[in-house]
């Protein structure tokens, strides 16, 4: 794994995990004071993000991989945005330092509606925060996943998301530079900051070495390599190059 990536990710989802939980506190104390007859469309809605992030959070700690982290990351992020916006939307333009000394209607009384306000003003800024770090991780997810293609790992998608690289660091070489990517594992078709990778034949000659060359699973076999401008017959283990004409 790459240790920088891997040490972000868990730092991140343990502030997402907090965060959450003071959502889910406040949204249950608030639920516990209105429900079921008082504010209980938003009410319901408050323990949804919440409970629905700290659960997703711990299960991908453990089991991941890019995908599953750009879907989870999208859906969570649509949460905590619809959560921000509702309760912008009820609190106006209201201070809650106004409301000192009123009370607001619950269904086993009363509370301070500047306790009310005070909580919803809480659910509301964690709400945004929450929404940016889904929408920051969202992006970083997929750039980290492309750049892991162009370096030639083409099942980046659904591997483990601790193999991604974080910016300037090859796959899965923990702390390793991009210019430090061991050179067997570069990819052919090359990478900004490579040398295209060629394995040296044992004539010395640079080119792709085939399965029968001795030493693999055929030993016998032999390497023909063409000459230019000649076409290569083989007839049993006589082999002949013949010129070719335009």
């Amino acid at each position: 794994m790459t240790r920088l990536f891997t040490q972000i990710r868990y730092g991140g989802y343990a502030a997402v995990i907090i965060f959450s939980a003071v959502v889910l506190g406040v949204s249950a104390y608030l639920a516990s004071q209105f429900l079921p007859n008082v504010h209980h469309d938003f009410t319901i809605f408050a323990l949804i993000p919440p409970s629905y992030t700290i659960l997703l959070s711990v299960i991908l700690l453990f089991v991941s991989n890019p995908r599953a982290e750009i879907v989870h990351a999208f859906i969570t992020g649509v949460l905590w945005l619809i959560m921000g916006a509702w309760t912008a939307d009820f609190l106006g333009s209201s201070k809650c330092s106004a409301l000192v000394g009123t009370t607001t209607p619950t269904t086993h009384g009363s509370m301070s509606a500047n306790l009310y306000c005070e909580l919803s003003k809480v659910q509301e800024a964690f709400a945004w925060v929450l929404f940016v770090l889904y929408a920051i991780w969202f992006f970083v997810v997929i750039s980290l996943t492309r750049r892991s293609l162009a370096m030639g790992r083409e099942f980046i998608w659904s591997e483990d998301v601790k193999l991604l690289p974080w910016f300037g660091q090859a796959p899965s070489w923990p702390g390793m530079a991009e210019g430090q990517y061991p050179e067997q594992y570069r990819p052919f078709y090359g990478y900004p900051g490579y040398q295209q990778y060629y394995p040296q034949t044992g004539n010395g000659t640079m080119g792709y070495q085939p399965s029968g060359v001795a030493g693999s699973a055929y030993p016998g076999a032999q390497y023909v390599q063409s000459m230019p401008g000649a076409a290569t017959v083989i007839q049993g283990s006589h082999v002949s190059h013949v010129p070719t004409s335009y």
